[in-house]
């Protein structure tokens, strides 16, 4: 077994060690005996959705998404809701996730309008969204509690066709006013959580992987469990950080 990961445009969105995601994904699959190839893809540079079973768009800067707009409007935008709508796994954090979805309007009134790969749509704040922070998933994504770094200040709504990919114990989310955080449509895991978000989340991690062999694959095989002595020691110190705080 292998899975191709897809790093799209790691030069460009990489806010809060994000490609640590990436590197976390990789070793996890290596540790079983899983074949892992990671390829990046920026700029210029096309995109082979046959070819990759993992997408990962990490977070950037509203400038940054600017400069990426021409790019995605040249047919890599097409790909990737054609990809989305395969049922190809996608992990896309902070602004990647606000790319996958209709549009940002700034809080003066500006709209950038992304691919419409997922049916959501983020609303510009003056004041910013920071902070540690904790959600749950919820049951169709593997029920765990998160824990992560926001930083945003748009306020992501989310569309009847796609669900929340958890609901929040401690922190803003979404927006601050509906207490859900991140998306879940088809094969996509949206979500706000920088930190990186997959090294303190290793069941979240699994969850993800699992995912994606099982629709490459066909199969429902658990993954082999790991010793994830240390990455549980990270994830608990922040769940009781947040809890007491």
């Amino acid at each position: 077994m292998q899975l191709n990961i897809c790093h799209l445009y790691p030069d460009i969105l990489n806010l809060y060690g994000d490609r640590g995601n990436i590197i976390t994904m990789k070793r996890r699959l290596e540790a079983r005996g899983i074949g892992v190839a990671v390829e990046e893809c920026s700029i210029g540079q096309p995109i082979d959705i046959d070819k990759h079973d993992i997408f990962f768009i990490g977070g950037g800067q509203d400038f940054e998404q600017e400069v990426l707009l021409r790019d995605l409007a040249s047919g890599k935008g097409r790909d990737i809701c054609t990809a989305v709508e395969e049922g190809k796994v996608f992990l896309a954090i902070c602004g990647g996730y606000q790319m996958l979805g209709q549009y940002y309007k700034t809080w003066d009134g500006n709209q950038l309008d992304f691919i419409g790969a997922i049916n959501v749509h983020t609303i510009g704040a003056k004041e910013r969204m920071i902070g540690n922070y904790m959600y749950r998933t919820t049951p169709e994504s593997g029920g765990t509690i998160v824990v992560g770094f926001e930083n945003h200040s748009g306020k992501t709504y989310l569309g009847e066709d796609v669900a929340p990919l958890g609901m929040m114990l401690k922190g803003y989310g979404n927006n601050g006013e509906d207490q859900t955080e991140g998306a879940r449509y088809k094969n996509v895991f949206a979500t706000y959580s920088h930190g990186s978000l997959l090294p303190k989340n290793p069941v979240l991690c699994d969850f993800i992987l699992h995912t994606a062999l099982r629709y490459k694959y066909g199969s429902d095989e658990p993954l082999t469990p790991l010793d994830d002595t240390l990455e549980n020691r990270a994830h608990d110190y922040m769940e009781e950080r947040l809890r007491r705080g």
